[in-house]
């Protein structure tokens, strides 16, 4: 072989060799990324604020990223929130508001949602603010919801992925009825847990991922004494049951204890450890081990975080996307907490911005 042949040989050779590392890298990204492997809703895009607000993502993430040096506790608080408002309603930000939209039979009233922390609200309409006073109002209360959630799992040690934006905020809340049919409860097994979710299109594999979010925060004796008193859980590590009857030594004792036993401020993949040595908080957490269907979804997320996080982030994205509000459905609020039609300070706004325009007409 001459010179020029070989020369000509290895130069094709190593450009195959390209192509093959540059599809496999594409394939890789496919599985893995939600740009590839999750349909968009119509409305959505990863880029909506490319122009109007192109600082979004940083106002939030440098602003949580103080509030958890503070606290990381909040972190689960902003997840949870995102997780009750799409389950519930569709992400409309439903679940942020208060005042005379609400009363006696608002959202945030319905039992399911009395655990959601206050301050959590705070946090959602502080970072509406500053989001707003950088850009004006331009970005929807459920979009910063969904942001805040990402970026609270992020911070907390877990995965950082894109987010589709473009979400309008609803005009309504949901009664308790439907909120409470919505929200399997902590004492569900994982056979009305699944069925419940199946309802909106999710599969054994995102129902056990979407648990994963146990892996950070608290629980409230309330959500777990069925399993101490009066008979203790024969599933139960009868160590883990102990610990938990001195901290809720009877069932109406008003304690919480953390989720994840192991690793309680971290998003990590030990929530599923916990379950395979029979130490899950809530009946919901502790069936997905016990349940045929999900018992080896649990196992490979508990021996590989990577596919866990991999998986979570595609469930996430398509719960980001439950029935939301796009285009020139719902609003974009002035304040998270109420309607625009609602928010007096908005109003006074709006007056204050006609008269101006009457003077200059005159």
């Amino acid at each position: 072989m001459t010179m020029a042949a070989s020369s000509s040989s290895c130069f094709i050779s190593l450009l195959v060799f390209s192509c093959v590392l540059l599809l496999s890298s594409f394939i890789c990204a496919s599985a893995t990324d939600p740009e590839f492997s999750v349909p968009l809703t119509k409305g959505l895009s990863w880029s909506f604020y490319e122009n109007s607000c192109p600082t979004l993502e940083s106002i939030i993430r440098k602003q949580l990223k103080k509030v958890f040096k503070d606290d990381i506790g909040q972190a689960a608080g902003l997840l949870r929130l995102h997780f009750h408002d799409c389950f519930v309603q569709g992400c409309d930000g439903s679940v942020l508001l208060v005042g005379s939209t609400s009363g006696p039979d608002d959202e945030q009233e319905a039992i399911p949602n009395l655990t959601l922390r206050k301050k959590a609200f705070e946090i959602i309409n502080d970072l509406r603010r500053r989001v707003h006073k950088e850009c004006g109002r331009v970005v929807s209360c459920s979009d910063i919801v969904a942001i805040a959630a990402r970026d609270s799992v992020s911070l907390s040690g877990g995965p950082d992925y894109a987010v589709p934006l473009g979400r309008r905020d609803g005009l309504s809340f949901a009664t308790p009825e439907v909120t409470v049919a919505n929200l399997p409860a902590p004492t569900s097994n994982a056979s009305v847990i699944l069925a419940s979710l199946a309802t909106k299109k999710f599969d054994e594999t995102d129902v056990v991922a979407l648990s994963g979010g146990h892996t950070i925060g608290i629980g409230h004796c309330g959500s777990f004494t069925n399993r101490l008193y009066p008979t203790q859980d024969p599933v139960m590590d009868k160590t883990f049951a102990k610990d938990l009857k001195k901290i809720c030594p009877t069932n109406n004792t008003d304690a919480f204890t953390n989720l994840d036993l192991r690793s309680p401020n971290k998003f990590d993949n030990k929530y599923y450890v916990d379950l395979m040595n029979r130490q899950g908080l809530f009946t919901s957490d502790q069936d997905l081990y016990t349940f045929k269907k999900t018992k080896e979804i649990v196992t490979s997320f508990a021996v590989n975080e990577s596919l866990f996080f991999e998986k979570f982030v595609v469930a996430m994205t398509k719960m980001g996307q439950l029935s939301v509000l796009t285009g020139k459905n719902g609003e974009i609020r002035a304040n998270c907490s109420a309607r625009n039609s609602e928010n007096e300070d908005y109003l006074a706004t709006l007056v204050e911005e006609d008269v101006e325009s009457l003077s200059e007409f005159k």
